[in-house]
C-alpha cells in the first residue's frame, strides 16, 4: 500500500487550478510510514489548524512492512491522499516525518523528522544494511545507515527532544549534527497536561476507590514482552515464554474486584499479526475482565490512570516511569538498545518480573516500596522544555516554510480526550469466597476470582489474599453471556447485564423469574440494570433491588454489583434471612467497603406458562418444596 494508485486532480494534480477554491497555500506533506509513527504525526496536526494559508496533504511510502491500518488512520485525518509516485513528483514548503525508510530523499520539500517514541534508543539495521549478524546493528535514527543519503543529511531538520540525544548524535553520525533541534516531545506533553485529570481516566476504566489498575505493556519483536523471546532477559537464563505465565496469573491470583488490568500492546503487534489475532491471544485473559486498550486511542490515558506497568524496553514503558509510575520489566534485552540512552538506564535500574514468586506480591511491593522521584534523573531526560514543544515545533514549522506563525491563534496540541466509561466484565466462571464479618448488622467480605481455561479453582476452605487460617465459603457465579455454558447449569448465582427497559430481556423481575426456571440448580439470579444497582430474585421467590450508596463525593460505586448478590447469597444460604439483612449490607471488597441498600420489590404477576416447557414446569415444582436446591459444586 503507497496511499493509493489514483493520482490526485485536486487541491494538486496537472489542472488543480481549476477546482481548487483556496490559491496560493503553503503545502505541507505529512509522511506515513505505519500506524506508530503516524500516531506520531497527528500529534503535531493541530500545530496548522485555523491557518487557511497552508493546505496539509499526508502520503504513505509504503516501505514499511507494518502497513495494514494505515488506510483507516489516513481516512479518519481526513487529510488529501496522495499516491507516493505522485507525492515525489509534487513541490511541498514543507515535509514532515516521524520515521526513516522509503525514498525520502526523493521527496521535494524541507524534511523534517520527529521521533516516533520517547527520543532514539533501539538498534535496528536500516533495509540495504550490510551488518554482520556478528556486528551490532546502529541505534535507529541516530547512526548514518539511516541519516545520511550520498554522504548528506536527509533531513533539513532533526528534531530531538533533549541534550542526551545531540550528544550521541554528534558523537554517531556528526554530519548531521548541524541539522539538529531540541523542540521536546508533543506525545509526552500531552501526557503531562493530562495529569490533573488522572481520576476521571480512572473512573472511565472502571477503577474505583480501593482497586489498583495493573497495565501490561508491550513494545514489538520478539524479544519484546509479548514476543515471548527468553533472550527477553527478564527471567532466569532458558526461561520458558513468560507471556502465558502473566496471562494466566493475572486471573489467577488479582481478586477480581481490587485490581483492575489493561494491555497497552504496539501498533506493530496489532497490525503486524492482525487485530482479531491479539483478541484471540487475550481471549482469555480478557474474558478474566483484562481491558484490552485500543492501539490508537487511550493509551496515554491507561497510563496516567495505572497503579503500576508491566512493561519491557518500550517508550510507553518509559514514559510511564518518567511521570512517576511503578514499573516492573517483564522482559529488557540490553543488547537491543544503545548503552547510553535512558531507556536502557531505567532497564538497569527498574526491578524485574520473575515467575519464580506470587504475581500479586511482585506487584504490591513495586507499588508499595515506590516513591514517585525514584526515576526523577531519567523523567528529565525525556524532554529539556516540558509543556512547550507545541511553541517550539510550529516555530520551527512556520520558519521552514517562510512565513509567520498566526498572531491570532497560539500553538496548542489537543487535549487527551476522557474515554468511554467501560466497566470491568468479567465472562469467565468466577468462584467466589466469602467471609462473615458481622451479623448484626449484616458486613460481609467478598473475594472474588476469575476461572480460566484449565486454571483451578481457588481453595474453597480460604481465600489466599486474606488474613492466615480465616475459613470462608465457597460458591461458584457466571455470567449468562459466559462462553463456558456448562458452568450455568451448576453455577449457585447466575448474572446478567442489560438496561431495566432491555425489551429482550427484562423487565428484571419477568428475566429472574425465566432464569430461576432455566438454571434449577442456582440459588439467586441477579439482574444488573446499573453500574452500582441490580435485582436479585432467590430461590425461595424473593425480589429484591440492591443499590450502592454513592462515594463521598456523589458518584456512582463503581463495585461490580454482582458482588452483592453474591454477598446476599452467601448470607442467605449460611441460615440467616432475608429479613435480618434489611434495609441494608455492607460488602467489603478489598479495603472498600460497599454499603448496600436492600429493597424489597413487588412482586409482579406470574407469566403463563410455555407451552410444552417441561423443565420449566420442573423448576416450578422443585420451587414449590421447601428445601432449596443447590449446585452439587457448592460448598
Amino acid at each position: 500500500m503507497a496511499g493509493g494508485t489514483a493520482r490526485l486532480r485536486v487541491p494538486v494534480g496537472e489542472d488543480a487550478d481549476r477546482w481548487i477554491t483556496r490559491t496560493g497555500c503553503r503545502r505541507v506533506l505529512f509522511v506515513v510510514h505505519n500506524v506508530t509513527s503516524a500516531t506520531r504525526l497527528l500529534d503535531v496536526l493541530p500545530l496548522f489548524h485555523s491557518d487557511v494559508r497552508v493546505q496539509m496533504f499526508a502520503t504513505c511510502t509504503g516501505s514499511s512492512p507494518f502497513l495494514a491500518g494505515v488506510p483507516e488512520l489516513l481516512a479518519r485525518a481526513g487529510l488529501p491522499v496522495l499516491p507516493w509516485e505522485q507525492a515525489k513528483d509534487t513541490d511541498f514548503d514543507l515535509v514532515v516525518s516521524a520515521s526513516y525508510g522509503g525514498e525520502l530523499g526523493s521527496l521535494r520539500g524541507k524534511l523534517t523528522v520527529l521521533s516516533h517514541g520517547t527520543g532514539y534508543n533501539k538498534r535496528l539495521a536500516a533495509p540495504d544494511s550490510t551488518v554482520s549478524r556478528t556486528t551490532e546493528p546502529p541505534v535507529f535514527g541516530l547512526a548514518p545507515d539511516w541519516l545520511l543519503e550520498d554522504g548528506r543529511p536527509l533531513a533539513t531538520a532533526t528534531v530531538l527532544s533533549h541534550p542526551e540525544q545531540l550528544d550521541r548524535l554528534r558523537s554517531a553520525c556528526p554530519e548531521a549534527a548541524p541539522t539538529a533541534v531540541l523542540a521536546g516531545d508533543p506525545c509526552y506533553d500531552r501526557i503531562l497536561a493530562a495529569l490533573p485529570q488522572r481520576d476521571r481516566f480512572r473512573r472511565a476504566l472502571g477503577v474505583g476507590p480501593g482497586q489498583r489498575l495493573i497495565v501490561v505493556s508491550s513494545t514489538w519483536a520478539s524479544r519484546s514482552l509479548f514476543g515471548g523471546d527468553p533472550a527477553g532477559g527478564a527471567d532466569e537464563p532458558g526461561a520458558a515464554d513468560l507471556l502465558p505465565w502473566l496471562l494466566s496469573r493475572l486471573a489467577a491470583e488479582l481478586p477480581a474486584d481490587e485490581y483492575r488490568t489493561a494491555a497497552v500492546l504496539h501498533p506493530n503487534i496489532w497490525y503486524g499479526h492482525g487485530p482479531g489475532q491479539v483478541q484471540a491471544w487475550l481471549d482469555g485473559a480478557r474474558r478474566a475482565g483484562l481491558e484490552a486498550i485500543p492501539p490508537l486511542d487511550g493509551w496515554r490515558q491507561a497510563l496516567i490512570a495505572a497503579d503500576c506497568v508491566l512493561g519491557d524496553h518500550s517508550s510507553v514503558t518509559y514514559y510511564a516511569a518518567s511521570i512517576g509510575i511503578p514499573v516492573v520489566l517483564g522482559a529488557f534485552p540490553q543488547e537491543d538498545l544503545d548503552p547510553r540512552s535512558p531507556v536502557a538506564a531505567l532497564g538497569r535500574t527498574a526491578p524485574r518480573l520473575l515467575r519464580r514468586g506470587s504475581l500479586r506480591a511482585q506487584i504490591d511491593r513495586a507499588i508499595d516500596a515506590h516513591h514517585p522521584d525514584r526515576y526523577k534523573a531519567l523523567a528529565e531526560q525525556t524532554s529539556s522544555s516540558p509543556g512547550e514543544s507545541a511553541v517550539l515545533l510550529r516555530r520551527l514549522f512556520y520558519d521552514l516554510m517562510g512565513i509567520p506563525e498566526p498572531e491570532a491563534h497560539p500553538a496548542l496540541l489537543d487535549p487527551l480526550p476522557l474515554p468511554p466509561y467501560t466497566p470491568t466484565r468479567v465472562t469467565a466462571p468466577i468462584r467466589v469466597l466469602v467471609r462473615q464479618l458481622s451479623a448484626d448488622p449484616p458486613e460481609l467480605a467478598v473475594t472474588r476470582y476469575a476461572v480460566v481455561g484449565d486454571a483451578p479453582d481457588p481453595d474453597p476452605a480460604r481465600d489466599p489474599a486474606g488474613p492466615a487460617g480465616t475459613a470462608y465459603t465457597a460458591h461458584s457465579a457466571a455470567d449468562e453471556e459466559t462462553r463456558e455454558t456448562g458452568r450455568l447449569s451448576v453455577a449457585d448465582v447466575v448474572v446478567r447485564r442489560a438496561a431495566e427497559d432491555d425489551a429482550r430481556l427484562g423487565p428484571p423481575a419477568a428475566w429472574a423469574s425465566e432464569a430461576l426456571d432455566r438454571y434449577p440448580y442456582c440459588g439467586l439470579v441477579a439482574y444488573v440494570d446499573g453500574p452500582d444497582r441490580c435485582v436479585v430474585r432467590t430461590r425461595e421467590g424473593d425480589l429484591v433491588r440492591l443499590s450502592a450508596a454513592t462515594d463521598p463525593d456523589g458518584r456512582p460505586d463503581l463495585c461490580d454489583p454482582a458482588v452483592y448478590a453474591s454477598a446476599l447469597h452467601a448470607w442467605l444460604t449460611d441460615g440467616h434471612t432475608l429479613d435480618a439483612a434489611l434495609p441494608a449490607i455492607t460488602v467489603r471488597t478489598g479495603t472498600a467497603a460497599h454499603h448496600v441498600t436492600v429493597e424489597p420489590l413487588p412482586q409482579p404477576p406470574p407469566a403463563p406458562p410455555s407451552a410444552g416447557s417441561h423443565a420449566s414446569d420442573w423448576a416450578s415444582s422443585a420451587r414449590s418444596r421447601s428445601a432449596p436446591i443447590r449446585s452439587p459444586f457448592s460448598s
